[in-house]
């Protein structure tokens, strides 16, 4: 007796059996998870002579074999090379295969195109040698899986790459209170840490080895990285004047430093600040307070649109001899400023257009200073604000070069509308630059830009200044085991000189960087300033050089070494001046 099926209309079952052979292949995706036979598991198929119970060569042979999910591949072979092409047409895989052998001769529904895994049926193109390839409708219907989530790691590198650029920096610059020096020495606050505010708009980290950089406290999805450095050395000039007044000094330093940034796929908040306070124990009266610090936030508000955030501030001290001192230099105590201010703005990119626009708020206030004959200087009328708009339109003429236009307005407002001379100081003030912004992979980046500013003022016996506009900073990845730095940055400050409107200032820093070995590196760095006093015959020009050593025992202690040299020529001789210090501490990076 016969045990075939009834297969009715003969041309009504061949439709039904292609239809039911292409139907994986048209649907063949993750959501199906269709079954494939495992070659290694199968049993070897029974003769059919030997076996009446076997089924006809047109069914399919899958019945009787062990069987598991497609998804059960190999983890290592998916989405591999074994996916990456499609089969041409007419090879193996397609519906008219080369005739395999007869000890593993495939059903004809196996050979049609469906979601295979990498453990190929028998007498398919793997078991001969070569990888089966997966039909064009199985790669564009699904691509090859992807295993696990995305990384933080990669998913900040894509969104998080943000560069600081002059935009942001603070409009009012402060009062110079000494020679500026490279950033990364404006860490030891000698002899001071103006310049961490005027010439640092691109300032990036020089990243540590990953053995010895230090880990940071997680705290959400925050990451702080706090540090506290203990140092004790040697400083000829403390009070930075000139003459025969010097007193040198035992030189003690306590600074502490927290840094924070954000865990975040998108957006970006990161903040860094130091507080140091220096001590002589030989002068009392040179001790001096100094704080800065920074937070920025980038709000990703769509693929286009971008707003940044800003807060800063500055605490720091003026040196003795300043010009706005009186020019006989009689204080005997460095009295302390302070100036702190927010930068908010939103950036709009037009496929290659890139439009921002920003406002500022910044404040100064300052500290009365003494005299040596018992009388005080008041400086309350120093205290101002100002308050600045700036507009910003680039154009990407490739992912390397961006170049820009930009303009700026502001004005600035006193708390005393008539100073102590009697003289009205609020102004206004207007500058335009143009420039380009570059970033070679991380190899260079830089902002350059250069123009031209005009202030005027409400006091007619103020003349106005115009003066050019030069702003740069460059980091520069000379190797992996070098650092180049470079900062510039020009504007007109206020000053309380009678008969002198402003004083334009421009500050420039270099600073090289190179590991000697993975834990040991040394930093070379100089720096020059250049203050003219618009008005009056009062010039300085200042200088200085600095050597850094740093060896890192592990990932939270370090031990640093630092020499710094400045020099000042002034018109006003008593401030004149020349001074060296020597510091020797241990940094704890907890």
């Amino acid at each position: 007796m016969s045990r075939e099926r009834p297969n009715g209309d003969k041309r009504g079952g061949r439709r039904g059996a292609f239809a039911l052979a292409l139907l994986p292949a048209l649907l063949g995706g993750p959501a199906l998870a269709q079954e494939t036979p495992d070659p290694s598991q199968a049993e070897p198929a029974p003769s059919t002579a030997s076996n009446p119970l076997a089924r006809s060569p047109s069914e399919p042979a899958t019945a009787g074999r062990p069987r598991r999910s497609a998804f059960d591949a190999p983890t290592a072979l998916r989405g591999s090379g074994a996916f990456s092409a499609p089969a041409p047409l007419g090879s193996g895989t397609t519906a008219n295969p080369a005739p395999a052998s007869e000890e593993s001769e495939e059903p004809s529904v196996a050979r049609l195109p469906r979601f295979r895994s990498a453990t190929s049926l028998p007498g398919s193109a793997a078991t001969r040698g070569t990888p089966a390839r997966p039909s064009i409708l199985r790669l564009r219907a699904a691509p090859p899986r992807r295993l696990g989530t995305a990384t933080r790691q990669i998913t900040q590198t894509r969104t998080q790459q943000t560069i600081t650029d002059l935009r942001l920096t603070p409009v009012i610059q402060t009062p110079v209170s000494g020679v500026p020096l490279p950033a990364p020495i404006l860490g030891l606050g000698l002899p001071n840490a103006a310049g961490l505010l005027l010439g640092t708009a691109l300032r990036r980290p020089i990243p540590a080895d990953t053995a010895y950089a230090p880990l940071g406290i997680r705290l959400g999805t925050f990451t702080l990285l706090p540090a506290f450095t203990q140092s004790v050395g040697y400083d000829s000039n403390p009070d930075q004047i000139g003459g025969t007044r010097l007193r040198p000094s035992l030189a003690l330093r306590s600074e502490a430093e927290l840094a924070l940034r954000s865990e975040w796929s998108a957006s970006e908040l990161t903040a860094e600040m130091r507080g140091s306070y220096l001590e002589y124990p030989q002068n009392p009266e040179a001790s001096r307070p100094n704080a800065v610090g920074t937070a920025r936030m980038r709000v990703d508000v769509d693929r286009d649109t971008r707003i940044d955030l800003e807060t800063r501030f500055l605490l720091d001290s003026q040196r003795i001899g300043s010009p706005d001192l009186g020019a006989g230099g009689g204080a005997t105590t460095r009295p302390l400023f302070a100036t702190y201010g927010a930068t908010a703005g939103v950036q709009e990119n037009f496929n290659r257009l890139q439009l921002s626009l920003r406002g500022s708020i910044d404040r100064s206030v300052f500290e009365d200073a003494q005299l040596g004959n018992g009388t005080t200087i008041i400086q309350s009328d120093r205290d101002a604000n100002q308050y600045g708009l700036r507009l910003r339109a680039g154009y990407e003429i490739s992912p390397a070069i961006t170049p820009f236009v930009e303009t700026f307005l502001d004005t600035r407002v006193y708390d005393t509308p008539v100073d102590q001379f009697g003289l009205r100081r609020d102004s206004d003030g207007v500058a335009f630059t143009a420039g380009a912004a570059v970033a070679l992979n991380s190899t260079l980046t830089a902002e350059i830009s250069g123009g031209l500013q005009h202030r005027s003022y409400i006091d007619r016996t103020l003349q106005d200044i115009n003066a050019p506009v030069v702003n740069a900073a460059l980091v520069w990845s000379v190797s992996p085991l070098t650092t180049v730095r470079f900062n510039q940055q020009t504007g007109v400050i206020e000053t309380a000189v009678p008969g002198s409107s402003g004083a334009f200032t421009d500050a420039a820093t270099l600073e090289v960087q190179h590991d000697l070995l993975r834990n040991l590196s040394i930093t070379l760095g100089g720096a020059y300033l250049s203050t003219n006093y618009d008005g009056v015959r009062i010039r300085e020009r200042g200088y200085s050089a600095t050597a850094r050593l740093d060896y890192r025992f592990n990932r939270w202690l370090a031990l640093r070494g630092s020499y710094i040299y400045s020099t000042l020529n002034s018109t006003v001789p008593l401030s004149t001046y020349e001074a060296h210090t020597v510091l020797l501490g241990v940094r704890v990076n907890p």
